[in-house]
């Protein structure tokens, strides 16, 4: 099994810096030459250009090693699929094919082409042009690499790790996303547990307000000049500690749900797609908050350490679960984070309420409330309150 690792490429010389960026604009015209040719056959009702077409017309006219156009290539016929597919089955969404000039884009060398040399790494540049240099020590079972911008260059490459042999178990297990609480997870067993994300709330409130102080100052420099460029080192910093941060603590909740689920021998997990409470418009406030809300990056974060630990997992929508009573089934919408039914009297955890009543749709059968449930956080320190377990009456 692959995963990434990211190298932070802080210390380019600014020769380094020159060729990285113009190897992301090439890869941009790489992509823009793959988007004309597609966007003309969809204009003129002509057959859509394949992979031998567009590799054809993209042979040997870029400064780039000829397999990283070719990954450049492949890239743009999974993004037409992929809009193709969410075409037929989401119409809603009006997704549109790639019809837009990109400026950059990342920069992509398979494994075969990726040579180590005494803690450097070498990226060929092409045929009689010279090979980008970076002072990177290498794991031996590293794979591909990705050159990627991220408020600074970053190398991702991906790393080959172990996979478990066999399945935890064979119980099911359902998790909620949501903002304020990042996971809500349930089994068929009656056990729960809770990870916020608060922490990663307030991080991206924090790195919005000091972006905001330094693009004022900023405001009042002339583009370009020393000064702006200096606040525009200061924002790129802020942003890359920031999200460093972030994708620590996104990480350290992810791993908290998935040996939760390993603990209790879960064989099949179901992750809810909230992409429904995201479009629905209700707000400036309401919508910045949903703007900042990245669970897609949880569900892949879920989706790859469920897949390490060799346990099934699938997604889909989770419409409705969050307003229906699991006691008797009385549809109300909850004011806070407890769900009172003015039918039966039930009360409960508002996360929890989703997450067992999504065992009805994946799984088809309906689950016992369970009686507590733990509260974690994404840190080191792990249980909020000693580790102690929180009841779900009130």
């Amino acid at each position: 099994m692959n995963t990434v690792k990211i190298y932070q490429l802080t210390t380019l010389s600014p020769t380094q810096f020159r060729r990285l960026r113009d190897a992301q604009m090439e890869a941009a015209q790489v992509w823009n030459c793959c988007m004309e040719a597609h966007k003309s056959a969809r204009l003129t009702h002509e057959k859509w250009p394949g992979r031998n077409a567009l590799q054809k017309v993209t042979k040997g006219r870029f400064a780039l090693h000829s397999q990283s156009v070719q990954m450049v290539v492949h890239a743009f016929l999974a993004n037409v699929e992929t809009t193709r597919q969410l075409r037929k089955t989401s119409p809603h969404m009006k997704m549109r094919y790639p019809y837009k000039e990109k400026r950059f884009y990342p920069v992509m060398w398979p494994a075969q082409a990726v040579s180590r040399e005494q803690g450097r790494v070498v990226l060929p540049m092409g045929k009689g042009r010279k090979s980008l240099v970076l002072p990177l020590d290498l794991l031996e079972t590293s794979r591909s690499c990705t050159l990627v911008w991220q408020n600074g260059y970053e190398l991702h490459v991906c790393v080959e790790i172990p996979q478990a042999d066999n399945a935890p178990g064979h119980v099911h297990a359902t998790v909620d996303l949501g903002e304020i609480h990042l996971a809500a997870v349930t089994t068929n067993t009656g056990k729960a547990m809770i990870v916020t994300g608060r922490g990663i709330r307030s991080l991206k409130r924090q790195r919005n307000q000091q972006l905001g102080k330094i693009a004022k100052k900023q405001a009042r420099c002339q583009k370009y000049s020393r000064r702006w460029k200096k606040f525009q080192r200061a924002k790129n910093k802020h942003c890359r500690r920031a999200e460093r941060r972030i994708r620590n603590q996104r990480h350290q909740a992810t791993r908290k749900v998935l040996n939760f689920c390993v603990e209790n021998e879960v064989g099949s997990l179901f992750i809810g797609n909230p992409h429904g409470v995201r479009t629905r418009n209700n707000g400036k406030h309401h919508n910045q908050r949903m703007a900042l809300w990245e669970y897609g990056k949880d569900i892949d974060y879920l989706t790859h350490k469920s897949k390490q630990a060799h346990m099934s997992s699938f997604t889909g929508s989770e419409r409705g679960t969050s307003s229906q009573c699991p006691s008797c089934g009385h549809k109300h919408k909850p004011r806070n984070r407890q769900w009172n039914c003015k039918q039966c009297g039930f009360k409960g955890h508002r996360d929890l309420v989703g997450s067992v009543n999504m065992h009805r749709l994946a799984f088809g059968e309906q689950v016992e409330f369970p009686r507590s449930f733990t509260y974690l956080r994404p840190s080191p320190l792990g249980k909020v309150g000693g580790g102690q377990t929180r009841p779900n009456v009130v």
